[in-house]
């Protein structure tokens, strides 16, 4: 017994040499804590440096009366139950007419967002425009970015929006030694992003990647002058009345926003991102984006995606159902879920733990059973 204990105990210290070696040589610095963590979950606001977004005065819910609520069939409960789900929250009509907690997590719980930063980010480039700090979606990237590789200096910011950069970025995240594992856990987000070549033309292929948000959120930082989450603070939860202060998490203290990830509030506050866009872009008669760039971000790029099929399913950093286009909705790998229902005046937030693997028209199925819902009530 003592033999195996020692014979386990140099294989470890052996791996940690080899591992902290390789990391020093490549310069991969973050590998013990990218093994160390292994798999990200919805509290890893926890281990990162977080920047503030605030909030000030809070424009509270309306509170459904017991006649306008709504029960969620047994059948769905189930279901969310098995996904792990903490939070799932309805507005309809701008009223709160549904809401319910699990695992311990409230009202006031913090939970992040994954890639439903990336639809954020998208409207804050909408606000940047909007201002004037930006001059449209067809400004070359390099006009705010002038480091981008020059092989794709035809880079558009439309292209960035779509997911059609052209670049080489690969969606990794079981690999730890990935660039979207160092994006995650590094702390030099402008180097990491910047690691890209031409793999492809500009704006002639969708293919999902992280790295052409982060672009984005440098491309908000260096147009306003301000941090992406100075900006969302300005632009969105003020104007929006969040009830808490937000927080962006970011690649190390003073450091740059996660700009594709790693927005954390609660779902009640989530649900004003939806309620916004329910309403085309305004927030209590007052627009927050242009009515030409919502329409965009909600619209089908079509553009053809790796599958050589066409893209008919994602817009300006949101996803659009393909069976029910007029659903859209912004989505987190661990299953944050934005989900907005134009028929039916309907919004639902759903946080969790974790997402089905089993996909319809490449939609997880939870997705369309909230969808469902939503629509049955009209």
């Amino acid at each position: 017994m003592k033999k195996i204990l020692k014979v386990s105990l140099l294989v470890l210290i052996a791996f940690i040499g080899v591992i902290g070696l390789f990391s020093v040589v490549t310069g991969k610095t973050y590998l013990f804590r990218a093994i160390y963590y292994n798999f990200s979950g919805i509290d890893d606001y926890k281990i990162f440096e977080n920047r503030a977004v605030e909030s000030t005065d809070e424009q509270a819910w309306i509170v459904a009366s017991p006649e306008e609520s709504l029960i969620a069939p047994d059948s769905l409960i189930q279901q969310l139950e098995e996904l792990k789900t903490v939070a799932c929250v309805v507005i309809k009509d701008g009223k709160l007419v549904y809401e319910n907690y699990w695992d311990g997590y409230s009202d006031s719980s913090l939970s992040g967002s994954f890639s439903v930063a990336k639809s954020i980010v998208s409207l804050l480039i909408g606000a940047a425009i909007k201002d004037g700090a930006i001059g449209s979606v067809e400004d070359s990237v390099v006009l705010y970015l002038p480091e981008l590789p020059t092989e794709l200096a035809a880079m558009r910011i439309k292209d960035l929006l779509t997911m059609s950069s052209g670049s080489d970025f690969q969606e990794s995240y079981s690999n730890p030694i990935s660039i979207t594992s160092e994006m995650y856990y590094g702390n030099d987000l402008l180097k990491t992003a910047f690691q890209i070549k031409k793999e492809a033309a500009p704006g002639t292929l969708h293919r999902y990647k992280s790295g052409d948000t982060q672009l984005l959120g440098f491309i908000v930082e260096r147009a306003t002058g301000e941090t992406l989450s100075a900006y969302a603070s300005k632009k969105l939860w003020k104007p929006l009345g969040a009830k808490h202060s937000a927080l962006w998490s970011l690649d190390k203290k003073g450091g740059h926003e996660k700009a594709y990830c790693c927005f954390n509030t609660n779902a009640r506050d989530f649900a004003r991102i939806g309620q916004m866009m329910l309403d085309s872009g305004r927030w209590n008669g007052t627009a927050i984006i242009e009515r030409d760039y919502y329409s965009a971000s909600i619209t089908p790029c079509n553009l053809t995606d790796e599958e050589g099929k066409q893209c008919n399913y994602y817009g300006y950093q949101w996803w659009i159902h393909p069976k029910y286009p007029e659903v859209f909705y912004a989505r987190g790998i661990l299953g944050q879920y934005i989900i907005v229902i134009p028929s039916t005046k309907t919004v639902i937030v759903r946080l969790g733990h974790k997402r089905s693997s089993v996909k319809v028209d490449g939609v997880p199925t939870e997705v369309t059973s909230l969808i469902h819902w939503g629509l049955a009530n009209k």
